[in-house]
């Protein structure tokens, strides 16, 4: 009796170790890279002429400036996936990104700002919204992009704009989400730099 007893507690701990370990294999966090959908060329060479433009890395607000996904089930409200982040905090990555495609534009000699290279103009954008929009399945990413453009010889505001993009998800999940927020920030940089190309 004492012998089946205890070959029973063995049988129940063994069980307990295997769905506690299965547990942990499903809640474990996923990591998404932000990308730019669009394929990357090499710049060619920049005319000398070209003014330097000098990028600041994008600002966000307190609750976007953070490695996690970020939705809403309800209007006015936003949560944070659990198991769901960037690999890099959304400004930084998108300053990263922005700058890559402003090269390739070859219009600018592109710098980053607070560096000692002296600049004609200067570019500052804020990730406004940027969010996992869930109160419908299976919803959308919504991305609102503020940018300003001063001409610092000057010193006179050239330009402001906000761009907005809404991308719908194609799968209910945090994939789905990373996935169209990669679209929208694609699009949006399509937008700014065809914004960006009208000073030239």
């Amino acid at each position: 009796m004492t012998k089946n007893l205890a070959l029973l507690c063995f049988v129940i701990a063994l069980t307990g170790c295997v769905s506690l370990s299965e547990q942990r294999d499903k809640v474990a966090g996923v990591n998404y890279v932000m990308s730019d959908t669009v394929p990357g060329n090499k710049p060619a060479a920049v005319r000398p002429d070209a003014p330097t433009l000098l990028v600041l890395d994008t600002t966000t607000s307190r609750y976007y400036d953070t490695d996690q996904l970020v939705f809403s089930r309800a209007p006015g409200t936003r949560g944070q996936y659990q198991f769901a982040r960037w690999t890099e905090r959304p400004g930084k990555r998108f300053a990263d990104l922005m700058r890559t495609r402003l090269d390739q534009q070859n219009a600018w000699r592109v710098s980053t700002a607070g560096g000692y290279v002296h600049g004609d103009v200067l570019l500052d954008t804020e990730l406004v919204e940027f969010y996992h929009d869930a109160i419908s399945n299976p919803g959308h990413v919504r991305l609102e992009l503020r940018a300003e453009l001063v001409d610092l010889k000057k010193h006179a505001l050239m330009g402001r704009r906000i761009f907005e993009q809404n991308v719908p998800l194609t799968s209910y999940d945090a994939a789905g989400a990373a996935s169209a927020s990669n679209l929208a920030v694609s699009r949006a940089l399509d937008d700014l730099g065809a914004w960006l190309a009208t000073f030239r």
